[in-house]
């Protein structure tokens, strides 16, 4: 393929276009560390006085827009736009801070970057046009200049928020150092881009695919959606082609509005559904490429089946994302290959109470073998991925599947892990996770044999923090008794509770505990108070009555 790609400043790239990231693409995703990195070059290159080359932009030229009597091309940005993104928030920031009146060099700068960034005489047209700004706090920043925290409403809302805080931090810290000017001529002389427009859509996804090829630092799940495109534009007729691009667009949307700035899921859903979607039985879950490139595969030549490969992402893109969100599993959601065995389970679409029966049943084998058993998280690999593999491939029946998943626990028997009696001495270094889950199946127990509903909403606000945050030593760790990390000597409060009783001896405590809701954690408070105070007997007999509650339900 043939490119003619141009070397151009950033004053040269943003002259004369409007730039629009699609829908279909990735949101803003650059953090604190990548902005960083953008501020070190800018200061390099004005130390230095060299031109700093940043990156390649790839766009797809769109109409052209008449604004008063500047005639602007309209571009969609298919691969850069966390740089422009970056770089036109940094413009604003600088003309923020340039002075309205005073030095005329000054005025003209921060009129010309008015100009620049907001377009047209009533300054209604935005120089780029960011995707998923559902709150518009992007716009406002360029039309008024106002951070407005208050309309956060996703996690990319954050994210951009956060770069528009350190662009001006940044700028204000300049200010103290050098000239406002300086900068401005820096960034818009100094820092260049390779820059391929293109008119013809099909030919963009295969520069992009090209530059990937050479390097690029691109995700995979990204790589996939280009292909994906590309497939269109070679193997389907013009005819069938626009409704196809128009599906194909809103899947990709719907993908990243799923995802947000989650990258690592969308990672691990390309993994998931490219070594599901092959007919070999894997002894592993196949990598970022070797998926990208199964799901191709699967899209082949025809409308229809390019179509059912993103589809079939999304499902599992949505899948994943809802596993990450149950933070009840998160003790047993912390293996790979666990996680891919529960979304085989999940893809398969059984009744809800079939689905939780497989899921609980999933989830106790997965706890016994690493959080009980201790196993390695190298352990098993093969196991669950070649039984996810055939619960989704093979359709095996729910009676299967839960026969299969307890053989899977067959070699971690826990009667000689439990009659070691030194198992329980510390349970907290290291395991805060699965403490918290074993003392909730615990409290969930004592609700049952009370016969009544485990307390949610506090239970709701210990799930929602770090788990050691919520794990209460019953004698303080300051005091430093042997039994300091005793399961016996843990118990969970709510954060806010917790965090209010520090070091207060154990008397002091009890009647937070009896009005705290968790009803183990009662149920040591109504023993402090009869006792009097809580030692290491007291504390090993109830780790005795939490270790016959895991026998039965683990066993």
């Amino acid at each position: 393929m043939q490119l003619s790609p141009v070397h151009l400043s950033v004053a040269k790239l943003l002259n004369g276009r409007l730039f629009r990231i699609p829908d279909y693409q990735r949101a803003y995703s650059w953090q604190k560390r990548q902005r960083q990195d953008l501020f070190n070059d800018i200061e390099e290159a004005q130390r230095s006085g060299r031109e700093h080359f940043m990156a390649t932009v790839v766009a797809l030229a769109r109409e052209k827009r008449i604004i008063a009597a500047d005639e602007l091309q309209a571009v969609e940005v298919v691969d850069g736009q966390q740089r422009i993104t970056t770089i036109v928030i940094l413009l604003k920031a600088v003309e923020k801070q340039l002075s309205a009146s005073g030095d005329k060099g000054d005025v003209r700068a921060k009129l010309d970057l008015q100009d620049l960034l907001v377009k047209g005489d009533d300054h209604s047209l935005v120089l780029l046009q960011t995707n998923h700004d559902s709150s518009n706090v992007f716009t406002s920043y360029l039309r008024k200049g106002i951070i407005d925290i208050n309309s956060i409403v996703t996690a990319s809302d954050k994210n951009i928020v956060d770069a528009m805080q350190e662009c001006e931090e940044y700028v204000e810290d300049w200010i103290k150092k050098r000239a406002l000017i300086d900068l401005l001529g820096t960034i818009r002389n100094r820092l260049s881009m390779i820059y391929h427009e293109l008119a013809d859509e099909a030919t963009v996804y295969r520069v992009f695919e090209v530059l990937n090829s050479r390097g690029l630092d691109v995700k995979w799940i990204d790589k996939t959606k280009s292909q994906l495109m590309s497939s269109l534009f070679e193997f389907v007729e013009d005819g069938a082609r626009a409704d196809g691009l128009r599906e194909m667009r809103k899947i990709w949307q719907d993908i990243y509005r799923t995802l947000g700035l989650k990258q690592a899921l969308g990672n691990e859903a390309l993994r998931f559904a490219g070594t599901l979607s092959i007919k070999s039985r894997p002894n592993r879950v196949m990598g970022e490429e070797e998926s990208s490139v199964a799901l191709i595969q699967l899209g082949g030549r025809d409308l229809r089946t390019i179509i059912e490969a993103a589809e079939w992402l999304f499902h599992v893109v949505r899948l994943v994302d809802e596993l990450s969100n149950d933070i009840r599993r998160a003790a047993v959601t912390k293996i790979a290959h666990a996680r891919f065995l529960a979304i085989s389970i999940m893809l398969r679409g059984f009744e809800k109470e079939v689905q939780e029966e497989l899921l609980g049943a999933w989830e106790n084998v997965t706890f016994r073998i690493f959080a009980l058993g201790g196993a390695d998280t190298r352990m098993k690999v093969g196991d669950y991925v070649r039984l996810a593999h055939d619960i989704y491939t093979k359709k095996l029946s729910s009676d299967e599947i839960l026969a299969e998943l307890k053989a899977l626990g067959n070699d971690y028997g826990l009667s000689d892990l439990l009659d070691d009696d030194e198992y329980w001495n510390d349970c907290y270094e290291g395991w805060t996770e699965e403490l918290r889950y074993l003392l909730f199946r615990y409290d969930e127990h004592l609700a049952s044999q009370a016969g009544e509903m485990i307390n949610s909403s506090q239970w709701n606000k210990i799930w929602t923090v770090d788990p050691a945050k919520s794990i209460e030593h019953i004698v303080p760790q300051s005091v430093e008794p042997e039994f300091k990390h005793h399961l016996g000597n843990l118990t969970m409060l709510p954060p806010g509770i917790n965090s209010s009783l520090q070091n207060k001896p154990p008397k002091e405590k009890a009647d937070s505990y009896l009005s705290c809701g968790i009803r183990g954690t009662m149920a040591v408070g109504n023993e402090i108070k009869e006792s009097g105070n809580w030692d290491y007997s007291q504390a090993k007999k109830r780790a005795e009555r939490i270790e016959k509650f895991v026998r039965t339900e683990w066993a």
